[in-house]
């Protein structure tokens, strides 16, 4: 279970009743040969992901989620949280290491900040020429 001062990102649920939708459309297809029964995988992975894949934060760690596993990483290796050229969040780690935020996007990044217990700093005061 989380805790109250968890915050966390999952992609939109319509991804899971989209995979719903595709298992009973494949259902056919799969009662038609017996070798088309995997094609019923698909839309079962596609429902599983959309159900765990995103990212939870806290005080103490960032956990992103995927498919399978999850990867938890301390605050103190995070040296930046950045966006991508596609408007998805990235931390960068002391490592060097880029490790992207699933369901996390770039208008999510102050809530995600909040979840340290940080403050967000002053953007009128980092504004140059005012």
């Amino acid at each position: 279970m989380s805790k109250p001062d968890t915050v966390r990102f999952r992609y939109n649920q319509a991804i899971l009743v989209a995979a719903v939708i595709a298992f009973i459309g494949a259902l056919p297809l799969a009662n038609a040969r017996g070798y088309l029964l995997p094609v019923l995988l698909v839309p079962l992975a596609v429902a599983l992901w959309a159900w765990r894949a995103g990212t939870d934060a806290d005080a103490r760690e960032l956990r992103v989620r995927a498919l399978v596993g999850q990867r938890r990483i301390n605050w103190d290796h995070v040296l930046e949280l950045t966006t991508d050229q596609r408007g998805r969040a990235v931390a960068r780690l002391d490592d060097g290491q880029q490790v992207n935020l699933p369901a996390v996007r770039s208008v999510d990044l102050p809530r995600l900040v909040s979840a340290t217990g940080q403050a967000l700093p002053d953007n009128a005061a980092e504004a140059p020429g005012q």
